[in-house]
């Protein structure tokens, strides 16, 4: 049975909204650019953590200056942006549960390695900033998921236990980064299936998106 205190932390890329084949693209393709010799599938398997990180993944620390990482980090999402925006929206189910979550005293926080110039595209041209006490981007973290900074200082914000917390997300770095944070998770499979997931014992459930009637128990 869930807590009535329970609280929200959502990632936000492929777990509120449908976008990561959209950075795919745009990563394998810049990646091409720069002289990476990767499949989409190997691209894809770096996409965790900050933008910065992913470039030392695949190219070494010592490849880009920090100036010129930052430029191509920033190319890269306006590239994203132009790309995704006519077709922004959140998951199917996910502004009626916003509103149920919010109807029913639940506090709710986001926590994404995303920088604040694509958290702000997201919330701000679907205008769902106001469901959030709290955001805490890449850039407000030190160590990226797994560490489970990211969760843990949205917890705190929030000024909740982080056992009290329930983590919505799409990538098995981030449940991981929940589960060393002492928070149960919740799966969008978005962009990985749940045999992806197997290592992992913090899992509530399993959904393709937030219209599964399973979620409203998370609610009441």
């Amino acid at each position: 049975m869930i807590k009535q205190n329970q609280s929200f932390l959502f990632d936000l890329n492929g777990t509120m909204i449908n976008d990561m084949e959209f950075h795919l693209k745009c990563w394998y393709e810049m990646l091409l650019d720069l002289g990476a010799n990767l499949s989409r599938e190997e691209v894809r398997s770096h996409m965790y953590g900050k933008n910065q990180e992913l470039l030392i993944r695949v190219f070494g620390a010592d490849r880009f200056t920090e100036e010129e990482a930052n430029a191509i980090s920033y190319q890269k999402e306006v590239r994203y942006q132009s790309l995704y925006k006519p077709h922004l929206d959140l998951l199917p189910g996910l502004f009626a549960f916003l509103k149920r979550a919010q109807d029913h005293k639940i506090r709710m926080a986001i926590g994404s390695a995303a920088s604040p110039f694509n958290i702000d595209f997201a919330l701000d041209n679907l205008s769902i900033r106001h469901y959030f006490e709290f955001v805490v981007s890449g850039d407000d973290v030190k160590d990226s998921k797994p560490h489970p900074e990211t969760y843990l200082k949205a917890a705190n914000l929030l000024q909740v236990e982080p056992s009290s917390c329930i983590v919505f997300e799409d990538a098995p770095k981030g449940v991981e980064a929940a589960r060393n944070a002492g928070m149960k998770s919740v799966v969008i499979t978005s962009m990985h299936t749940e045999a992806e997931f197997s290592s992992y014992d913090n899992i509530l459930l399993f959904v393709e998106n937030y219209t599964d009637p399973r979620l409203l128990e998370l609610v009441f």
